[in-house]
């Protein structure tokens, strides 16, 4: 009985909430008016790529590439806490692979499972997740790029008058029918072989480049002006790479259908 207790799955209650609360996501998403701004469209993970990069954003608004990309051959760092239950059924309908893990529970297991997915999957990664402090960037992302030479990519995202939850990160419910922004970076390259005050610099560096992104987003989807370079984001999967889907800095129109690292890897401090 205590073996079968074990191996048991996710509970009824949450398998049907992870169920209910995608599709109620999913319709609740589809009413906003996306906009996005590629600094390299080639880092669009609908697109086919040669290496696998580490996506990061914060956690307040996991929504947004929660709804997007689904279906683009990315895993997502989610804590073993029993809170993060209903959200790993949530990413999975969506479209997401999980893996789960925390500083303070399976935190060696969960590195280990990134690792091994970093070899063929993008791994996404909220860096302020899932205890805060809010908008700062934990080591584990830049040590793994480091460690397994995977590109960073900084999403940087906004919403017009949003909602807020009481929570740490001040969780993020975008109104509906409201604008939506995203700006992102070209992938950054982190050096192999740092030591801890060089990892630390990296860690600065990406951190203050991702509260950029974020506030340049916030403004640009509060002012609703028209930008250079904007195309349309909908909501679409990973691209079959044919020899007539070229990459021109847009959005491809095809079909929609189709955190926590080891406390050694913490920001020293």
């Amino acid at each position: 009985m205590s073996k079968k207790n074990k191996t048991a799955g996710p509970s009824l209650p949450v398998r049907w909430g992870g169920m209910l609360a995608s599709l109620g996501i999913r319709g609740w998403m589809s009413t906003m008016d996306y906009r996005a701004i590629f600094q390299d469209p080639r880092v669009d993970a609908i697109h086919p790529a040669e290496k696998p990069r580490i996506y990061v954003f914060w956690h307040e608004y996991i929504l947004i590439p929660l709804y997007l990309r689904g279906n683009c051959n990315l895993s997502m760092l989610l804590s073993k806490h029993r809170d993060a239950d209903i959200l790993d059924r949530v990413a999975g309908h969506m479209g997401f692979h999980c893996v789960r893990g925390s500083t303070y529970n399976g935190a060696t297991a969960a590195l280990l499972e990134l690792s091994r997915r970093g070899q063929s999957m993008h791994l996404t990664i909220t860096p302020d997740g899932p205890r805060g402090p809010r908008r700062e960037l934990a080591q584990g992302a830049v040590f793994l790029a480091s460690r397994m030479q995977m590109p960073i990519v900084a999403l940087g995202f906004g919403s017009d008058r949003p909602w807020r939850a009481g929570s740490w990160d001040k969780f993020a419910v975008p109104r509906p029918f409201s604008r939506v922004r995203a700006i992102i970076s070209p992938e950054i390259h982190i050096p192999a072989g740092l030591d801890r005050p060089a990892l630390e610099q990296q860690r600065l560096g990406v951190e203050r480049r991702l509260q950029e992104l974020t506030t340049e987003a916030e403004n640009w989807a509060a002012s609703g002006e028209r930008r250079a370079g904007e195309t349309v984001a909908k909501r679409q999967g990973l691209i079959k790479q044919t020899n007539s889907h070229s990459i021109d800095g847009h959005f491809q129109k095809f079909p929609a259908e189709y955190s926590e690292p080891s406390e050694k890897f913490r920001k020293a401090g």
